[in-house]
């Protein structure tokens, strides 16, 4: 798969510009999560009051890398997904609360990608993914065959809820809520190779230690369940 990475953006609590995403890529440690919610203020209140944490991150950085197209295919991955809207129906379902219709519709898998073609009134080609903790390679993957049919960008984001405490002894992949939009195009600015293979599983969620290797420009592997992700850079 070859690909150029046309635009990048990151979202995570006290992390938002590229400088200081560039600062904690030279000493990574896990961030302090007070809740802080991303800016959306580019959304008519009414619109965004539906949004979830996890869709305020997603639309957070996706929305910049979108703004120069009418219409742009999205692949969204996310491993987790909506884990405390799930949590709070469930909690409903154990009180013998009746259910609300629209906290159940949002919290399915593809909603937030739903939600960005509502208020983007685009109609592309939109997929919502979950592949454990390589979710970013095959989100990636996805992408490289849309720009194989001729699309020409496609935008992909990954992003993780800080999952409720309940959890905490069964997600040991999220250290703290985050988002990474990339703008794929054509090109052969990068290409990311598939085999069968074993190795040290990565300390960081995979499209973290990404952004290391675009802000060091160099090349990294990747290894989860006997793949081997190889990703290399065309030197400059």
């Amino acid at each position: 798969m070859h690909f150029k990475i046309q635009q990048w953006r990151a979202w995570a609590p006290t992390l938002e510009s590229a400088q200081q995403w560039r600062d904690w890529c030279q000493s990574p440690v896990p961030v302090s999560d007070e809740r802080q919610q991303p800016d959306v203020s580019f959304i008519a209140p009414m619109q965004r009051r539906r949004l979830s944490r996890l869709a305020r991150m997603v639309f957070n950085v996706a929305w910049p890398l979108a703004e120069p197209y009418p219409s742009l295919p999205l692949i969204f991955a996310s491993r987790h997904g909506e884990t405390p809207r799930t949590l709070a129906l469930l909690n409903d379902l154990a009180q013998d609360e009746p259910l609300s219709p629209t906290q159940f519709s949002l919290s399915v898998h593809n909603a937030i990608i739903g939600q960005w073609s509502i208020l983007r009134g685009d109609t592309s080609e939109m997929t919502a993914l979950a592949a454990s903790r390589d979710s970013l390679e095959h989100a990636v993957q996805e992408a490289s065959l849309l720009l194989n049919e001729g699309a020409p960008a496609v935008l992909v984001v990954i992003a993780e809820e800080s999952p409720p405490s309940i959890y905490t002894p069964f997600i040991d992949d999220v250290p703290f809520a985050y988002a990474v939009g990339l703008l794929l195009t054509p090109g052969d600015d990068w290409q990311l190779q598939l085999q069968a293979g074993n190795g040290p599983i990565s300390q960081w969620p995979h499209a973290l230690s990404l952004l290391g290797a675009l802000c060091s420009g160099q090349s990294l592997t990747h290894y989860w369940s006997r793949r081997q992700w190889t990703w290399s850079r065309k030197p400059s």
